[in-house]
C-alpha cells in the first residue's frame, strides 16, 4: 500500500448543516466522477485504487487524497481515513472486491453510509436486502451515490407551480432511529408523505416507527428547508415556524 499524494481541503460549500470525509474505492469513469464532485463542494476525500496511473483521471485541480492500495486491506482503508470518514463509496470494476471492502467498512470500523456498485443485478438484490445499497451504470450510479454518502440536505423532488410547496427527500441523523414517525412530523411542523423502506413506498402510520433502511420524503413550506434539515440532521427541536403544516394537511 503506498499514499501517493494527501492535500489539506478547505471545505466551504455543500450541506448546510455538516461537511464530510468520504473515502472512494476505484477510479475508473464512476470513481474518479465522484471524487470530482466531491471535491467541489468541499468535503474532504480520498480515492483508492490499485493502479497509480487511474488517479490521472481526477484530474489537475483535484484537492483531496489518493491512495494506491487494495480496498478492502485495513492499511490502505485506515490510510485513507476509514477511522473518521462519513461514507465509504466501492465503485471498483469488481462485484467482490466492492461488496467485501463495502462490508469491511460498516463491520469493521462502523461507517454508517455505505454503497456498492454491483454488476450482477441478482447479488446487488441480495445485499440490498442486507441493507447495503447497491447502484449500477455510470451517469446514474454517480449521481445515486452522491445521494446516498453526502449529507446534502432536503433533496426537492417536486415543487408545486405556486411555489409553496416542496416534496423532498430528507436525510436523517441516526438520532431519529427508532422514534416514531409522528414525533418527526410534529417537531419539524412537517408531513411526510412516504417512506421508502428497502425499495418499497409506504404510508406512514401513527405507529411507524424508523429504520436505518428508511429515505423519508416530507412536505413542507420552502421557508421551512433550513430548519427542517437542522432537525432532521442534528435533532434539534422546535421549528416553531409560522409555516408549520400542522393544519395544512390532514393526518
Amino acid at each position: 500500500m503506498t499514499v501517493v499524494s494527501s492535500v489539506a481541503v478547505s471545505m466551504t460549500n455543500g450541506c448546510t448543516v455538516c461537511h464530510v470525509h468520504i473515502v472512494i474505492l476505484g477510479c475508473g469513469r464512476v470513481g474518479s466522477l465522484l471524487a470530482g464532485w466531491i471535491d467541489e463542494q468541499g468535503h474532504s476525500v480520498s480515492v483508492i485504487d490499485q493502479e497509480t496511473s487511474a488517479f490521472r483521471k481526477l484530474g489537475s485541480t483535484f484537492s483531496g487524497t489518493t491512495v494506491k492500495g487494495v480496498g478492502f486491506d485495513r492499511e490502505t482503508l485506515e490510510a485513507a481515513g476509514i477511522d473518521r470518514a462519513h461514507a465509504f463509496a466501492a465503485v471498483s470494476s469488481g462485484d467482490n472486491s466492492n461488496i467485501l471492502a463495502a462490508r469491511v467498512a460498516r463491520e469493521t470500523y462502523g461507517v454508517q453510509h455505505v454503497v456498492a456498485r454491483i454488476y450482477d443485478p441478482q447479488r446487488a438484490a441480495v445485499y440490498q436486502r442486507l441493507g447495503i445499497p447497491t447502484v449500477a451504470t455510470v451517469s446514474w450510479t454517480a449521481s445515486q451515490i452522491m445521494k446516498a454518502v453526502l449529507p446534502t440536505g432536503a433533496s426537492v423532488e417536486y415543487t408545486d407551480p405556486t411555489g409553496t410547496m416542496n416534496l423532498a427527500e430528507v436525510p436523517l441523523s441516526e438520532k431519529w432511529l427508532g422514534r416514531n414517525s409522528r414525533e418527526l412530523e410534529i417537531e419539524t411542523g412537517a408531513k411526510i408523505a412516504f417512506i421508502t423502506r428497502y425499495g418499497s413506498a409506504e404510508l406512514p402510520t401513527g405507529s411507524h416507527v424508523l429504520q436505518e433502511s428508511d429515505t423519508v420524503h416530507m412536505l413542507f413550506h420552502p421557508d421551512q428547508r433550513t430548519a427542517i434539515e437542522e432537525i432532521c440532521l442534528t435533532r434539534k427541536s422546535g421549528v416553531g415556524s409560522p409555516g408549520s403544516m400542522d393544519g395544512g394537511v390532514s393526518s
